[in-house]
């Protein structure tokens, strides 16, 4: 390998360790707007269920605030660029589809788009989320973040909270999984793809 190859590769390393040092306080605030999406599907401008919802959003709000802004250790992995760019791509999907719908304007590719990219990317996103805790376990264990003690002799030790929320999200999966599922059958039934004759 030349000096420059190295160089390069050494650029693309460090770009994404910073990662969240360049985009974290604009990911921080892009992820609390985004609750506003919650009171969108309550008031009814938006259609979605809210419960599917509300999993997905507070599933990256603890994630983002809690495991990877409280742990700065945890910021320098690969693991949050990955998160980022997952997050992202799906958000920006699936917000055009939204803004779309919401004014009335619909296009059969995006609304095809919109309802299967999810399908592969929304179970990485949650392997990428559930790695981030992992990685950050040693971290909370050795600084003590979020352990607190109760009176009686009780104490909350904070990586065995990571450690079931890591079930959890699983569980969570499933859950909005099958829901995304059945709202992608029901709504991709409005575009029938129709066969040529032979």
């Amino acid at each position: 390998m030349n000096v420059g190859s190295l160089q390069a590769e050494e650029n693309v390393s460090d770009s994404m360790v910073d990662t969240f040092y360049a985009i974290g306080l604009v990911m921080r605030l892009c992820q609390s707007i985004s609750l506003l999406e919650l009171l969108h599907i309550c008031v009814g401008i938006e259609p979605n269920h809210l419960f599917p919802r509300f999993l997905q959003l507070t599933e990256r709000i603890i994630i983002l605030f809690v495991v990877i802004t409280s742990q700065e250790e945890v910021q320098e992995k690969y693991v949050v660029c990955v998160l980022f760019i997952f997050w992202n791509l799906l958000d920006m999907v699936r917000y055009t589809y939204s803004m779309l719908s919401v004014i009335g304007i619909s296009y059969a590719i995006l609304t095809w788009f919109s309802q299967t990219l999810w399908m592969p990317i929304y179970p990485l996103c949650v392997l990428a989320e559930a790695f981030a805790i992992y990685q950050s376990l040693p971290y909370f264990e050795s600084f003590g973040t979020y352990s607190t003690k109760l009176p009686f002799d009780l104490s909350i030790y904070f990586p065995y909270v990571l450690k079931i929320y890591i079930m959890m999200l699983f569980i969570g999966m499933y859950y909005t999984y099958s829901h995304l599922y059945s709202e992608r059958r029901d709504i991709l039934g409005v575009f029938p793809l129709k066969k040529k004759k032979m």
